[in-house]
């Protein structure tokens, strides 16, 4: 116990906690992406005449109102990260230091994780493209918010609030519980990886298999640093391109579709 005072869980008990914590977060986002896809591929058309909407106005017309609810979503996406340190805190003293979710190395975090966003950004574009020729994934619109100037600043939240959920659940919480229930490397970075790509089914099978791969290209770095900052930092750099640059650029993009 390198970092902490108390005896990690029982195998059993790591396990029925891990899948407590995917059943309030991410692990419930998966079941509801799959009954989305299922509706969609039995739509007239199927998944190349649906469209997956990441950021929409809550009220319409936007206005402060409409403001306070995406404030209030990105607020409330965050419990289960709380969570998660929360319960990781039990055993290590210092769950965010160990998971690297921490300042100890900025430039360092900062620079691998733009290195990150470029190797996944560039090929997922791609994959996204090649998805719609082919017809297995839905017209993504990666922002429809109807407001003044806190649409780019609401944005931005979304996408640190996205990267923080996803990595530090997926990567640094549950890579931390499934070692110490016994499982290998392998099977912590293929399972976490499969359970990312299934929350992204809503937006089809190309979504799927770029997500997939994404998070088997993360799981090997954080085996390999030991630290989620530069996860957090690539994912929310791939996410604040995409989510501001579709905003502001919309009226231009037509070619995604």
């Amino acid at each position: 116990m390198p970092d902490g005072d108390r005896p990690p869980l029982p195998p059993r008990t790591a396990l029925t906690e891990t899948a407590l914590v995917l059943g309030v977060s991410l692990g419930a986002s998966a079941v509801w992406a799959v009954l989305s896809l299922t509706t969609a591929l039995l739509e007239p058309g199927g998944l190349a005449e649906q469209t997956a909407t990441l950021n929409s106005s809550a009220v319409a017309g936007g206005g402060w109102l409409d403001a306070t609810y995406q404030l209030a979503g990105i607020a409330i996406a965050l419990v289960p990260v709380a969570l998660a340190l929360h319960l990781l805190a039990r055993q290590h003293r210092h769950p965010a230091r160990m998971i690297g979710l921490d300042t100890r190395e900025p430039s360092r975090d900062l620079l691998r994780g733009a290195g990150l966003a470029a190797l996944i950004g560039i090929p997922g574009l791609g994959l996204y493209l090649l998805g719609r020729a082919l017809g297995v994934t839905t017209t993504v619109v990666a922002a429809d918010l109807q407001g003044g100037w806190w649409v780019v600043p609401v944005l931005l939240l979304a996408a640190v609030q996205n990267a923080l959920l996803e990595e530090v659940v997926m990567v640094g919480y549950l890579f931390t519980r499934w070692a110490e229930a016994g499982w290998s490397s392998v099977q912590i970075v293929v399972v976490s990886a499969l359970i990312r790509g299934s929350y992204h089914l809503y937006q089809g099978f190309g979504a799927f298999l770029g997500n997939v791969a994404m998070g088997l290209l993360l799981g090997v770095v954080y085996l390999r640093t030991r630290r989620v900052g530069p996860l957090v930092v690539a994912h929310a750099l791939i996410d604040a391109v995409a989510f501001v640059g579709y905003a502001l650029l919309a009226d231009h993009l037509g070619w995604l579709g």
